[in-house]
């Protein structure tokens, strides 16, 4: 046949709608064409895939090949499209069966010799595989070995790793079992904490017993106090009291990591800890980008978000903190699209007392005047 017709999905937000992958081959001047409003990375895809199919000894059709990515109204980013229009090409020109493939949904990116490799946000891609359309057809999803431990984090998804080009095109032509992908099984399990020990610090009682209750009633906390006295220090072992995370909330702050750099299954259950340097802008704390990305507040969700010297924050990046902490989430709106993220983190921020850092310290270094001092400390006074 001259048409093969695969399943994959887009990341829109936290939302993975899915995307119908049409491969179509005409006679005509050889051309290859993508079409349904891909970006750059996505138009790419035609080097990439040709050269994949070549080095992997198939052969590529020199005929006009259109493939489309509907709806035509999403955005398609990234390279998690490249399996499934090499799948289509190859199906379409009869190189490999093609009367299964609506069985199985597809991701990943391919390199020049035909290697899987892995794509952002599988989490929320088997996610929502696994409540969505794909729900009702018990689709099984096929994406690259290095997404397999995360999307196996979602029970209900059928899990079918691959590291190869070749490894996939065998899963449809063979009868031997042995030789088909098999279904992964998430290795990921509650370990015990990486953080820090608590008990590595020494004194501190009055600062230990804020963080305690803190931690226990999920309060924000400001530590006031001059250079070197432990402040980031006790900060750093804040995620280690914490309650345990129930299962929806581990999912939920893995799927947000998974749009970001991935997530790491070894860190299942561990509540995330993010410390965005003060001269990082609003855009990188709350998210943005002409596709949304989540921002370190939520990257943070279900976590502890530090901000370490709290006043060389500008003025403009503390105030969009205001939203988020009374809400829990973020919506980010952009000309042409919106996207919304959970950000419901634990706010924990640590100062010094003044410029210098030694105001009322008894060492008697402090030289800054009383109205530098109350402008320095205006700034956190704005967070209450």
């Amino acid at each position: 046949m001259s048409l093969a017709i695969l399943r994959s999905r887009a990341l829109a937000g936290m939302h993975a709608p899915p995307v119908t992958v049409e491969v179509h081959l005409a006679n005509g001047l050889p051309s290859f064409t993508i079409v349904g409003l891909p970006e750059a990375e996505v138009k790419e895809a035609r080097d990439r895939v040709r050269a994949a199919l070549q080095n992997a000894r198939f052969e590529f059709p020199a005929r006009r090949i259109t493939a489309n990515l509907a709806p035509a109204d999403l955005p398609k980013e990234s390279g998690r499209f490249d399996l499934a229009i090499a799948l289509g090409i190859l199906a379409a020109s009869s190189q490999i069966p093609g009367d299964c493939l609506d069985q199985y949904e597809f991701a990943g990116e391919l390199s020049l010799s035909g290697q899987v490799l892995p794509v952002r946000g599988a989490l929320a891609m088997a996610c929502a595989m696994a409540q969505g359309e794909g729900a009702q057809q018990r689709r099984s999803f096929i994406l690259p070995q290095a997404n397999a431990d995360e999307a196996a984090l979602v029970k209900d998804a059928v899990i079918l790793p691959a590291q190869s080009l070749l490894q996939v095109c065998a899963h449809f032509s063979t009868r031997d079992a042995s030789e088909r992908l098999q279904p992964h099984v998430s290795t990921a399990c509650s370990s015990p904490s990486t953080w820090p020990d608590f008990s590595d610090v020494k004194g501190q009682l009055q600062a230990r017993r804020a963080l305690e209750v803190a931690a226990a009633g999920g309060h924000s906390i400001l530590l006031v106090g001059p250079p070197g006295t432990g402040k980031s220090m006790l900060a750093a072992r804040l995620p280690g009291i914490l309650p345990p995370m129930t299962e929806q909330q581990a999912l939920e702050a893995a799927a947000v990591q998974s749009l970001g750099q991935g997530f790491d299954a070894r860190r299942w259950k561990q509540r995330p800890f993010r410390s965005p340097h003060h001269t990082a802008s609003a855009a990188a704390l709350v998210g943005g980008g002409g596709m949304p990305r989540p921002g370190e507040i939520s990257l943070a969700h279900h976590g502890v978000l530090f901000l370490d010297e709290l006043p060389e924050f500008s003025r403009h990046v503390l105030e969009v903190l205001r939203e988020p902490m009374e809400s829990g989430r973020i919506t980010i709106s952009r000309a042409a699209r919106q996207a919304e993220f959970p950000a419901r983190f634990q706010l924990l921020a640590a100062m010094n007392p003044c410029p210098c850092g030694y105001s009322g310290h008894d060492s008697g270094k402090c030289r800054c005047s009383p109205d530098v001092i109350a402008r320095y400390q205006w700034t956190s006074s704005q967070l209450n």
